[in-house]
C-alpha cells in the first residue's frame, strides 16, 4: 500500500483493517526501525535507564537498506526505539533514503540535539513528522522525569526550529509535542499547551504510559492513568482543551478521538482490537524483530518475545514464521503474550 493511498498516513491504523489470524495474508505496510539504543538523558519512565536490554548500537546502514529494501510497498518507517535518533549520524541520509521511495517518515526526539545544523538538515531531508517528547511545562518537573536539566535548551531549540520554518516557507515537517499522561503531570497539561503556543507548535498528543508489574522508576501502575482518570484530571485535559482552542493548538492522544479517550480502558480485554501484529514490524538496532513499539516498556527480557533476527532471516520468513504464527495465535485468545496484557487501544501511532 504506497503512502499516497492512505488519507493519512499518521492514522494508518484506522485506514486498514487486516484479516487476524494465524496468517498475515498481506505484508506489513509500516516498519519501526531502531536506528539507535543510545541516548543522552536519563528517563524516570525509561526501561534503557535501568538495564541494558540490548548492547548500545546504532543501526548499520547495511541493515537499515536490507530491511527497507525487502518490502517496496512499505508506506510508513517510524525511525525511533528505545534511543535518540538525532545521535545517529546516519540519520538525515536514511530519512533522504525513505522519501526517495515515496515513505512517510517521523520519528520522536528529546529535542536536546536540534541544533541550527540539524534543524536545516531536518527540513532538507524531506521528513513529515517530526515529534518532540517534553513531558513537562516547567523545568523543576522536567529534571525529575527526564533526569537531566535539559528543559531550556529544547524550549529554545523547538523554537527556534519553527520559526526557521517559517522563514524558508517549509511546511514540513510537522512539529508536534507530546506529554506521558503520568498522575506527576497530566496536572500540567493546560501550561503545556501554553508552553506549545509559545514555541511555534501547533498540535500536542496526551501519551498513556506504558509500564510493567515491576515498573521502571515513575513507571509505575501507581503514575499511570490507564485504568482511570480522575475528575481533577478530567478537569485539566477539558482545561488544556479550550485553552488550545483559543491558542490555535489542537490537543490529541495517542491516536484517539479525544484526549481522555485514551486513558480509558476501553473493554475487559484491551488487547484483544489491536491490529500491529498484522500491519507492522519492528526491528532493534541489532536486527531483533519484536512484536511492536510496546513491547520494550511492558516486560523485561526481550528473549521471551524475539519474532526473528534480520540479520539471520529474509523479512518474509520472519513475518509468517512459527514465532509470528505462535505470537497472533495467543494474542486473539484469552491469555495474550506478556508484553500485551498490561496494553490498550490505540496506543501513539
Amino acid at each position: 500500500m504506497p503512502a499516497t493511498a492512505l488519507k493519512d498516513p499518521r492514522r494508518y491504523f484506522d485506514a486498514i483493517d487486516p484479516a487476524r489470524g494465524r496468517l498475515a495474508e498481506a505484508p506489513p505496510v509500516c516498519l519501526y526501525l531502531e536506528t539507535t539504543n543510545r541516548c543522552n538523558l536519563l528517563c524516570e519512565t525509561c526501561p534503557r535507564t535501568f538495564e541494558e536490554l540490548e548492547p548500545p548500537a546504532d543501526m548499520s546502514w547495511e541493515l537499515f537498506t536490507s530491511i527497507v529494501d525487502q518490502f517496496p510497498s512499505i508506506a510508513r518507517v517510524v525511525l525511533h526505539g528505545v534511543g535518540e535518533p538525532m545521535l545517529v549520524r546516519d540519520l538525515p541520509r536514511m530519512i533522504r533514503y525513505l522519501k526517495e521511495r515515496g515513505i512517510y517518515v517521523l520519528f520522536n526526539t528529546n529535542g536536546t540535539l536540534l541544533n541550527p545544523k540539524k534543524r536545516r538538515e531536518m527540513i532538507e531531508t524531506g521528513l513529515d513528522e517530526l515529534r518532540v517528547s517534553v513531558d513537562a511545562a516547567d523545568a523543576k518537573t522536567y529534571l525529575l522525569v527526564r533526569g537531566k536539566d535539559f528543559f531550556d535548551r529544547i524550549v529554545r531549540n523547538v523554537g527556534e526550529f519553527t520559526a526557521l520554518q517559517k522563514q524558508i516557507g517549509a511546511t514540513t515537517p510537522r512539529v508536534s509535542l507530546w506529554l506521558t499522561g503520568l498522575r506527576e503531570t497530566v496536572q500540567q497539561l493546560p501550561e503545556f499547551v501554553r508552553l506549545a503556543a509559545a514555541m511555534g507548535v501547533a498540535e500536542v498528543h496526551l501519551q498513556r504510559l506504558v509500564f510493567d508489574e515491576q515498573g521502571f522508576g515513575m513507571a509505575r501502575a501507581d503514575s499511570s492513568l490507564f485504568e482511570s482518570t480522575q475528575r481533577e484530571e478530567e478537569a485539566a485535559i477539558a482545561e488544556a482543551q479550550a485553552i488550545g482552542a483559543a491558542l490555535g493548538v489542537t490537543l490529541d492522544a495517542s491516536g484517539a478521538t479525544e484526549p481522555g479517550l485514551s486513558l480509558k480502558r476501553r473493554d475487559d480485554q484491551p488487547w484483544s482490537t489491536c491490529r500491529r501484529p498484522w500491519s507492522l514490524m519492528y526491528f532493534t538496532a541489532h536486527g531483533r524483530a519484536l512484536p511492536c513499539c510496546i513491547a520494550p516498556f511492558s516486560a523485561r527480557g526481550y528473549e521471551t518475545y524475539t519474532l526473528g533476527d534480520a540479520t539471520q532471516q529474509s523479512l518474509r520468513d520472519i513475518w509468517n514464521g512459527p514465532a509470528y504464527q505462535e505470537f497472533r495465535e495467543s494474542l486473539l485468545g484469552e491469555a495474550p503474550p506478556k508484553p500485551c496484557q498490561n496494553c490498550g487501544l490505540r496506543w501513539s501511532l
